[in-house]
């Protein structure tokens, strides 16, 4: 019996694909739009019309239909933050990140430059240890030296050795690992990262209670002499358990636009994050097998100040935090997208590691006493369900500022359409009627190669899966 001929690969599919969109004829017009949309590698797909009319005469000044676009449809990025969707947009994402969060140290997108003398300092607070997990140590000469050495040797109660002698690399799969799956508290961690974003939010008051009463003020009181303002981020760690990284700023009562009083200084800021950090708690219940727990934030937390000059300038910060803010959990070996119904736990392209707290995040979900946390809807990120990058009101501006000041900048490139009446009354305001239908989202992957020759944009890394089935035909 002859054997089936195989299946083509992958490239060669998109070799055939790049081709049949080069050759034909309203390609000029589909590279145009790629350029358009920053190299968007996840387009949205629309169909629609936009009409300008006089208000007074009713005649049509402009009118615009998607049915002179290729294939009959708009392409618009995708915006979203996240770098293993869409590089792209995720840059612009960071960037915008990166511009917000040094504004709040050193001015400019109207904060003003004296913000650069308030104390801050950048902080880091970690997860506690749910067990013993491969890791890549440095020794004092700052050389790589054996992962968790155990002068007796040993085993644990499931029959695996205790002790890792290896010398990991910073690409080993092996990191964050555990050292015995069958010991490590899978319940303990997911119920943690479920509770991190309540666990910050009890420190944020626990701070400024410590600031008010170091003081003499009470905490109503406070808010007249002195704000607190941060900007924070979420990261994973290899083990699958979330930290954050935040820069913390003290303000006079107006925010950055005046000086805090004499008394808060950086020494009272790092005070306030020891005495915070090791005060607050969150509790679960017990519930099936699993132990009443009190959630705390882990042993290693971390305050530096932050300067203009010297190790951790405000450029570093400001770089470290927005790098950040375009990852999720798909560092840890999980995926990027909601767990369906239909998927089999078993059959997920995930680490080990990631399985078993997948595993774990719909075990807890389907019990009563958990339902709130909306751990089976939040397991492709290991139980957080938290932002990733958020701020204070008056830590600086807003990503919908930034926005906003990007989208007027490019209307102003165009030329406005009016009534061309002048002066300019009310009644001369241009009346816009547009209609939109989505579509789909998503390219081919010759559209993908294309897309990022075309750009210049990085091409991430989608499996089929990842792609939208929405995608129309004609994308």
């Amino acid at each position: 019996m002859p054997h089936p001929a195989p299946a083509p690969l992958v490239t060669e599919v998109a070799a055939r694909d790049m081709a049949a969109r080069y050759n034909r004829a309203d390609f000029r017009a589909w590279a145009r739009r790629a350029h358009t949309t920053g190299g968007c590698s996840q387009p949205v797909h629309l169909r629609g019309r936009v009409t300008h009319l006089d208000p007074l005469t009713g005649k049509i000044l402009h009118h615009y239909s998607t049915a002179q676009e290729p294939g009959g449809a708009l392409r618009v990025a995708c915006k979203t933050r996240r770098a293993s969707r869409c590089p792209s947009c995720a840059e612009t994402y960071r960037a915008d990140t990166y511009q917000l969060v040094r504004a709040g140290l050193v001015g400019g997108k109207g904060v003003p430059a004296t913000v650069s003398t308030h104390p801050a300092a950048f902080v880091t607070l970690t997860a506690p240890s749910f067990g013993p997990v491969h890791t890549r140590r440095t020794g004092k000469s700052g050389g790589v030296v054996s992962c968790r050495p155990r002068r007796g040797g040993g085993t644990c109660p499931h029959g695996q050795p205790v002790s890792c002698t290896v010398r990991h690399g910073d690409g080993d799969p092996r990191l964050g690992q555990p050292i015995c799956p069958d010991c490590f508290d899978y319940p303990g961690a997911v119920l943690w990262n479920a509770h991190a974003p309540e666990l910050w939010r009890r420190f944020t008051l626990a701070f400024r209670r410590y600031i008010a009463r170091s003081a003499g003020l009470r905490v109503a009181d406070l808010r007249e002499v002195l704000t607190v303002s941060f900007a924070k981020v979420a990261e994973y760690q290899r083990r699958g358990l979330v930290h954050f990284h935040a820069v913390i700023r003290l303000d006079g009562p107006d925010g950055p636009d005046n000086a805090p009083p004499a008394w808060a200084t950086l020494d009272l800021l790092e005070a306030a994050v020891d005495h915070a950090a090791g005060a607050v708690t969150v509790s679960t219940p017990a519930a099936a097998d699993v132990p009443a727990k009190e959630h705390v934030w882990g042993s290693q937390t971390d305050i530096r100040p932050i300067t203009t000059t010297g190790e951790l300038t405000d450029t570093a910060v400001a770089g470290y935090i927005a790098k950040y803010a375009t990852k999720a959990a798909e560092c840890v070996g999980t995926l990027d997208r909601r767990i369906r119904p239909t998927d089999d736990v078993a059959d997920l392209p995930v680490s080990g590691h990631a399985r078993r707290l997948i595993a774990e995040c719909l075990r807890l979900g389907a019990i009563e006493e958990y339902a709130g946390l909306r751990l089976t809807e939040w397991a492709h990120m290991l139980g957080f369900r938290g932002h990733f990058s958020t701020k204070s009101r008056h830590y600086s501006t807003t990503l919908g500022r930034l926005r906003t000041d990007r989208i007027e900048h490019n209307r102003a490139q165009h030329d406005e359409i009016t009534t061309g009446r002048l002066p300019l009354t009310p009644d001369d305001e241009v009346l816009v009627i547009a209609h939109w239908r989505y579509l789909g989202q998503g390219m081919t992957p010759g559209e993908a190669l294309l897309t990022a020759a075309l750009t210049g944009k990085p091409l991430p890394s989608l499996t089929t899966d990842q792609r939208s089935s929405a995608c129309p035909s004609s994308c």
